[in-house]
């Protein structure tokens, strides 16, 4: 499959007669359902716009009631097919999904790129990760999956891992690729068969993934709708669907598991977060200036675990924010197809707008902008780095997502004061912390009740952790090993033999 920017839902090309360029958007109508490419039906047409030039590039016709649910029931008819399928052979399937998308990886990441302003190198890489992540579950979907028990001598007892049935997962813009291929991946390996919808913010580059993955299947296993929130809900709201996986906001994911909840489904969400990194004093300077900005301006701070609030320790905090700013201000805002370019533009203007809203409301309140700060002129949705100095606990980029490029530094007076605030608030995704002194790293460890803490590096892991979202940043691990747990419903068996007539 060969993606390109104006492919229409037939695989037509829009081309201008003079010099054969692209003058019109790309039309996304048609879905994946039952292993066919169904055109879509409804009559809503949602419009997608550069985040570089703000020029049209895309159409979505979201998916009809009726079309989830002839998703839905072709989930339901494979899903005894694929339940019976040996774990090895839905592990080759996932292998060579896997190929099929590692093989795509420039594709993806040029589509992912036009739908949100990411980076290309990092959107190329993205893909590469999607794929590892399907492999990986090849894998590690074929450990333990249950346990026996001390039962009587002339009996079995175990518990089994069975799965779902039909899960619905729901990714999101930001993050979009890896995302989606991790829960599906988990979701498959374990047997259950999938009705998938991406973000309609990040459509081209979802609908390609989902694509790629459902060809590698059986008819019927994994169907891929396109739609916004309307089409999320009715998919949520399918009395046949047993589990709803959603990475995306926190308002979302509280509506989900209230219309999952009604109805007794499960759910699996990992939501919002307003992540802290702690500074403390006897550190490096420029090497924490590049921790902060490494959080803080990756993929323009669009990722759910950015750094959006710093608690610098007043010993360092000049040297540490002389040293920011200067980052700050040597990064290249511009084309995200241009090697030279640091930070890119925001998905659209929705996004600039609560940045704006943010920086403004701490400017009003007292903080000073010590680089960035302002929109720039001319076309696009772009946002330069921008460090705030002197922000206080009641602004709304201390207490709620930017998701933009911003670092929201407060003056702390020592390690304790730091960590209080950095437990506060409403989400607890992840934190870091950078400090020089064991006790207080591990202190940090123990007190932070997030989902996952970093000592010494805002990104980084080891392969098979696991980490549960707090409060309101979601509920049930979303990766690792435990994720594949989430993907299955425990079944107790006890065996005895039967007694045989005359015995």
């Amino acid at each position: 499959m060969t993606l390109t920017p104006d492919r229409t839902a037939t695989g037509s090309t829009t081309t201008s007669p003079a010099d054969g360029t692209s003058t019109a958007p790309l039309r996304l109508a048609e879905h994946h359902v039952g292993g066919d490419l169904v055109p879509a039906t409804g009559d809503r047409e949602l419009t997608r716009t550069s985040p570089v030039d703000g020029t049209p590039t895309l159409v979505l016709v979201p998916a009809t009631e009726a079309e989830v649910g002839a998703a839905v029931a072709a989930a339901d008819a494979a899903r005894a097919a694929w339940r019976r399928t040996s774990p090895g052979e839905r592990a080759g399937y996932l292998r060579a999904a896997a190929a099929a998308v590692r093989a795509q990886a420039d594709a993806l990441g040029a589509a992912l790129t036009a739908d949100t302003g990411r980076l290309l190198g990092s959107s190329v890489e993205s893909a590469q990760v999607a794929a590892e992540l399907l492999e990986e579950a090849a894998t590690t979907g074929l450990g333990p999956t249950g346990r026996t028990l001390a039962g009587a001598p002339a009996a079995l007892d175990v518990v089994r891992r069975d799965p779902h049935g039909v899960v619905a997962i729901i990714t999101p813009w930001n993050d979009p690729l890896p995302a989606a291929a991790g829960l599906l991946a988990a979701a498959l390996v374990t047997g259950n068969t999938v009705v998938h919808k991406p973000s309609e913010r990040s459509a081209r580059s979802g609908w390609e993934l989902g694509r790629l993955v459902a060809d590698a299947l059986p008819a019927g296993v994994l169907s891929v709708v396109n739609g916004d929130g309307a089409t999320g809900a009715a998919l949520v709201a399918d009395p046949r669907v047993a589990l709803v996986a959603q990475v995306g906001s926190t308002a979302t994911g509280r509506a989900i598991a209230t219309a999952a909840g009604a109805r007794g489904a499960r759910v699996l969400l990992e939501n919002g977060g307003k992540d802290p990194l702690v500074v403390d004093a006897g550190v490096d300077p420029a090497w924490a200036a590049r921790q902060i900005a490494i959080g803080a301006f990756t993929n323009t701070g669009q990722l759910c675990t950015s750094v959006e609030r710093v608690y610098l320790h007043e010993e360092v905090a000049d040297a540490v924010l002389a040293e920011l700013v200067a980052v700050a201000q040597a990064t290249v805002v511009g084309d995200p197809t241009d090697p030279a370019t640091g930070l890119g533009p925001l998905v659209d203007e929705q996004q600039l707008a609560v940045v704006v809203a943010h920086v403004e409301d701490a400017v009003a309140g007292g903080a000073r902008v010590l680089a960035g700060g302002a929109r720039p002129d001319g076309p696009g949705t772009f946002y330069p780095p921008t460090v705030l100095d002197g922000c206080t606990a009641d602004m709304d980029v201390m207490t709620e997502e930017t998701f933009g490029p911003v670092a929201a530094v407060t003056r702390v007076p020592d390690f304790a004061a730091a960590l209080e605030l950095a437990g506060a608030g409403r989400y607890g995704l992840a934190a870091t912390v950078l400090t020089p002194r064991l006790d207080h790293a591990l202190r940090a460890a123990d007190e932070l009740e997030v989902g996952t803490v970093k000592v010494n590096a805002v990104f980084g892991g080891a392969p098979g952790g696991s980490a549960d979202p707090r409060r309101d940043s979601g509920a049930g691990a979303g990766y690792g090993p435990d994720l594949l747990a989430s993907m299955t419903v425990l079944k107790a068996v006890h065996l005895e033999a039967a007694v045989l007539p005359g015995a």
